[in-house]
């Protein structure tokens, strides 16, 4: 079994929470803390990390995506949280993809800022409500490359995009603190660049190129803390009392 966790990134993708592309990859929604190990003990082979949950509840932590990593389960990550989590962990075997992961591998990003965007729920399809960062600036970049505006206005664009919360991130609201002519709405829908929806779409890629099978388990040796000890028990238990 195959698990995606994925949201906002792929909401053009996600049909009645299955991935039209992808049918044979189970779906569950952005991730939150617990689920990925929630996955391991499902039986996942391979998990894939796109976007997290991180204001509401406690977001994924490493020790599940280590854990998973431990029992010989494939962990990707990309486009979004698990672009961060898988420069993150990438030391232990988590396999990191496209272009936003490696700017964090190299430290040109260096928090889920970058990524964090609103959404809606799970009954109206993930729909973004407001724009990631990275999509932002690759936005301006297409427009800037193309001669479409020009540097003076591209960099206004930009910094009024980096000034602004996650939470009112969207391109009238970039247009507006730049002081930019209402006209370059226009441009930005006819170039707009989805950055977390490449990578994801290379993330899903790649999962449905791996075999179905659990790797052998790694040399290294997970540590089991007393709080990591209690969650999988409570994850456990759950399970067990789960209604069919």
């Amino acid at each position: 079994m195959k698990v995606l966790f994925a949201g906002p990134s792929l909401h053009r993708d996600i049909v009645d929470g299955r991935l039209s592309a992808a049918p044979e990859i189970v779906c569950r929604g952005p991730a939150a803390q617990g689920d990925v190990a929630a996955a391991v003990l499902d039986g996942a082979t391979a998990i894939g990390l796109v976007d997290g949950r991180y204001e509401d509840v406690a977001a994924p932590w490493h020790k599940e995506i280590l854990f998973a990593l431990s029992e010989g389960a494939a962990v990707y990550g990309g486009g979004s949280l698990g672009a961060l989590r898988a420069a993150e962990c990438a030391p232990f075997g988590m396999i990191g993809v496209g272009e936003v992961f490696d700017r964090y591998m190299n430290g040109e990003l260096v928090d889920d800022s970058a990524v964090a965007q609103l959404h809606a729920p799970a009954e109206l399809g993930y729909l973004p409500l407001t724009e990631a960062l990275v999509n932002v600036e690759a936005t301006i970049g297409r427009l800037s490359a193309q001669k479409l505006i020009d540097s003076a206005l591209a960099g206004a664009l930009r910094t009024a995009a980096r000034g602004l919360f996650f939470k009112r991130l969207t391109y009238e609201a970039v247009v507006a603190r730049a002081g930019a002519p209402a006209e370059t709405l226009d441009l930005i829908a006819d170039h707009y660049v989805d950055l977390k929806q490449a990578d994801a779409r290379a993330l899903v890629a790649a999962m449905q190129a791996r075999e179905d099978i659990r790797d052998p388990r790694p040399d290294w040796r997970l540590a089991r803390p007393t709080a990591w000890r209690k969650q999988l028990e409570r994850l456990v238990e759950a399970r067990r009392t789960r209604t069919p």
